[in-house]
């Protein structure tokens, strides 16, 4: 979280985290063509020849304001492939929420296990932990006739108790609620935070 002084906002990033193809992009896809345009940036695609990093943010009206100021969202994904663990550990700086996207075909489930424990590492590097972090799990593509159940699912993933979401992302279902808990989650930590700070 930091502060624009000159447009008086205050900033929170949430990071999408996933293995490859989880649908982190179909999440933020889903996201930026539902919101109203007034509110919104352009959706930007920061490409190199192998991987892409989705960004836009947008301001929330509901919320109302927070420390007086209007509260802006910056929404990332990260590549999910495997080599690309230095662009996330970049993408990943200065997060205040992350939205952890989980295939829930069970031939990905080791996927998910080491992209989870990878973005355990790249906390780690920050000096944070996702025991003390904000983060929620969204088992994605739950459409599928394969789908593994929630039950072997959050106990292989959620060794930490965090809410989870189920979802469709191609279709919206369950993403707008698990982008609520994570910008409920974000700001609860901030306000925390700066009480504790006084």
């Amino acid at each position: 979280m930091y502060y624009d002084v000159f447009k008086q906002e205050v900033i929170f990033k949430v990071v999408y985290y996933g293995p490859g193809l989880s649908g982190k992009t179909s999440n933020l896809e889903t996201i930026y063509q539902s919101l109203d345009p007034k509110i919104r940036s352009d959706l930007i695609s920061l490409k190199t020849s192998q991987e892409r990093t989705l960004y836009f943010d947008f301001l929330e009206m509901e919320l109302g304001r927070i420390k007086g100021r209007k509260p802006r969202f910056h929404l990332y994904t990260i590549p999910g492939q495997p080599q690309y663990g230095s662009s996330r550990q970049i993408v990943l700086r200065g997060a205040d929420a992350v939205v952890f996207v989980a295939d829930s075909q069970p031939e990905r489930m080791d996927d998910n296990l080491v992209s989870l424990m990878d973005l355990e590492t790249k906390l780690i590097a920050q000096q944070k932990t996702l025991a003390f972090f904000p983060w929620v799990i969204q088992y994605n593509k739950r459409d599928l006739p394969r789908a593994e159940s929630i039950e072997v699912l959050q106990r292989k993933l959620n060794f930490l108790h965090t809410p989870f979401y189920e979802a469709v992302a191609t279709t919206g279902i369950g993403v707008f609620e698990t982008l609520k808990c994570a910008i409920q989650m974000a700001v609860q930590k901030a306000t925390t935070e700066t009480q504790v700070a006084r």
